[in-house]
């Protein structure tokens, strides 16, 4: 029998070989790539479905973030302007219209009542934001609260003498004393557009006073000296000072001791109080304004809402100062300040003469230029 080449025993099984190993890696790259291109598309996409939704997050997030802000700017706008709108409105029945023909002019008892509801809101709202209340540090609070009750109490005892739009337009020249302040006792440079604004409303003030037959009291038991001196004017220009005095002592503590807002509320009307309470009793002012509310019952509602007012006010500011800053606060209550004098001419007829609503014009034109300087620096 003839033997079989070494050829033809070789090439069957060499053949399935060089097949399998030719064709098994090609096969095994080939799918190994697809595979990673697959894997790397489906990251692609996620990683982009990834930010996708995270931008769009972020976008819900920043929109809902910019509704509150919206509505917490309406709240704390609306919020200073009608309880301070009420505030002066029930100041100016208390102090100037009469009770069955009595009028009341115990205000101690009316900053009093004022201080006592400030100290039960501050009370309630610590409370609320589990803030921690104390009296200290006792020297700068006691300090604080004393120039604090002293403009309170001859800003409304100044009602007794003079018209309520020139006890408010008074009090909106407070960048006069700061100034004046500043100068001679800080040493301050204030810049040109500063002293334009204060001489705008030293001017807007000068109209609005001149031949201001409104600042009379008409009350005939009032003594002929007061009209002379000019005894209302003089309180307010004492209000003033004790109210840059008192912004002072405020910047010091919150500087100096990190003081918060219900803090500072409840200890200066606290101390207010206690130095209320000893006037009072000295003076037996305390038994007259309860006699007084004996006769008349209706005034006391008059006091309650009063101090309501105050004090839902006080914590508008407080919390406008520290969600937009005291810029936002300054606008927000001199737009308020007008509002008030109009309110004050339209409901209880305080007539203004045209020199009187220049002045008027003068004065909230420096005030709103006061605002745009504080903006721009």
């Amino acid at each position: 029998m003839d033997k079989p080449s070494h050829s033809t025993l070789k090439r069957p099984q060499e053949k399935p070989k060089h097949r399998q190993d030719k064709a098994g890696p090609k096969s095994g790259v080939g799918q190994d790539a697809r595979g990673s291109e697959k894997v790397t598309n489906a990251m692609d996409k996620a990683e982009y479905t990834g930010m996708e939704q995270g931008l769009d997050h972020h976008a819900i997030k920043h929109h809902k973030e910019k509704k509150v802000f919206g509505f917490a700017f309406v709240v704390c706008f609306w919020g200073i302007f009608c309880s301070y709108f009420v505030y002066g409105l029930l100041q100016e029945r208390i102090a100037k219209q009469g009770f069955n023909g009595e009028r009341f002019h115990y205000f101690l008892f009316l900053v009093a009542i004022q201080c006592f509801v400030d100290v039960i809101v501050a009370w309630l709202a610590a409370k609320y934001t589990g803030e921690q209340l104390s009296l200290k540090p006792y020297g700068v609070c006691a300090l604080l609260s004393f120039s604090y009750v002293g403009a309170m109490v001859a800003s409304n005892t100044s009602l007794a003498f003079i018209s309520y739009p020139t006890q408010v337009l008074g009090k909106s020249a407070k960048p006069i004393p700061v100034l004046l302040l500043g100068v001679l006792i800080g040493r301050k440079r204030y810049p040109l557009l500063k002293y334009m604004i204060v001489l705008f409303i030293v001017v807007g003030v000068a109209l609005f006073l001149y031949d201001d037959n409104t600042s009379l009291p008409t009350d005939e038991h009032t003594p002929r000296l007061f009209h002379v001196l000019g005894i209302g004017e003089l309180l307010v220009l004492v209000s003033l000072t004790l109210d840059g005095v008192t912004a002072a002592l405020q910047d010091r503590l919150k500087d100096h001791h990190s003081i918060r807002a219900m803090q500072m509320m409840f200890a200066v009307n606290f101390y207010a109080l206690i130095y209320l309470t000893i006037a009072m009793f000295c003076t037996g002012e305390v038994f007259l304004a309860v006699s007084f509310i004996q006769r008349h019952p209706e005034v006391f509602w008059d006091l309650l809402a009063f101090g309501c007012a105050s004090a839902l006010g006080q914590v508008f500011i407080f919390v406008t100062i520290a969600k937009f800053g005291p810029l936002t606060c300054s606008i927000f209550t001199t737009t308020r300040k007008f509002f008030t004098i109009l309110g004050s001419v339209l409901i209880f007829g305080n007539q203004l003469d045209i020199h009187q609503w220049m002045g008027v014009v003068l004065v909230f034109v420096g005030l709103g230029l006061d605002v745009f300087l504080g903006k721009v620096h």
